[in-house]
């Protein structure tokens, strides 16, 4: 994970801000920073989105391929994560640097979209324990200005909404043998339902009061955070805690409450977002290194 190092006042000053709701750029402790998304940015995949939380830099493409259904779920398809961290994004990455924090960000992807609520995996699905949909979504780190594991959810949320998987029709024919005929249409396709996508809510531990977003510089001054996924409805899917330091009872249900809470507020903005975006078509403006 990329980090800062910062001297004893440095800490004091910006733990002593956190107790009193008033971090260093002004926001207070359940803030996040302005998030900008942009869905469609890379041509040859089935759907992409570039998010930019603060410093940190995502980009993720999902590209549709077609499959077998595993032998435990033979009638749905499966989404596969795989998490590059560019050495561009910080010194700390160069040769084997990522691997270890990518390899731990894909199986947190795993563990939320691991069960039938997330996605509509039967959706995904041709033709059953024969052919399904094998969704490939690449994360590729850019910039590590903090916070991770949010952006990289948001990111991937908005990916899938942009995501269009061609139609497929299963003809029969008289001696039982299957063909796969694929629309020729660019625009009939089906869309993914991300309705019940959870987003993943950092919450940092910082002296007796926790905050959301974290800045490098919060999270060096953090012991423990904790990891929660909640829905667009506030329903936890699942939690993990990160860092050496010790958590009690009572704080982990306040960071859940807030968790609930900031993931509503998140949800509904990027829902929002990324409507608004869809409505404007070829009209839109591209920004960024991708326009």
């Amino acid at each position: 994970m990329a980090s800062v190092v910062l001297s004893e006042a440095e800490k004091v000053y910006i733990v002593h801000g956190v107790q009193e709701d008033l971090r260093v750029d002004g926001r207070s402790c359940e803030d996040y920073r302005s998030v900008e998304v942009e869905t469609d940015v890379v041509s040859n995949t089935s759907g992409s989105a570039r998010v930019k939380l603060g410093h940190t830099d995502i980009l993720v493409g999902v590209k549709a391929e077609m499959g077998t259904p595993k032998l435990e779920k033979p009638n749905e398809g499966f989404l596969e994560f795989f998490v590059d961290c560019s050495a561009n994004a910080t010194p700390e990455f160069e040769g084997r640097g990522g691997d270890d924090l990518g390899t731990e960000i894909a199986n947190t992807l795993y563990r939320i979209f691991n069960n039938k609520s997330s996605v509509d995996l039967k959706s995904l699905c041709i033709s059953p324990r024969e052919h399904c949909w094998v969704l490939y979504v690449d994360v590729l780190l850019l910039e590590c200005g903090g916070n991770l594991f949010d952006a990289i959810s948001i990111a991937v949320k908005a990916a899938l909404f942009n995501t269009r998987i061609p139609r497929v029709r299963v003809l029969e024919d008289e001696e039982g043998s299957k063909d796969i005929e694929l629309s020729d249409d660019p625009y009939d396709c089906i869309r993914l339902s991300v309705e019940n996508v959870p987003c993943m809510i950092t919450l940092c531990k910082i002296g007796y009061r926790h905050v959301v977003d974290a800045t490098l510089q919060e999270e060096a001054c953090s012991l423990a955070s904790l990891l929660v996924s909640v829905t667009s409805k506030g329903v936890v899917t699942c939690m993990r805690k990160v860092g050496k330091g010790s958590l009690d009872p009572e704080s982990i249900f306040e960071m859940m409450e807030t968790s609930k809470r900031v993931g509503k507020v998140l949800h509904t903005s990027l829902q929002s977002i990324l409507h608004k975006e869809e409505s404007l078509g070829p009209k839109r403006q591209k920004v960024g290194f991708l326009g």
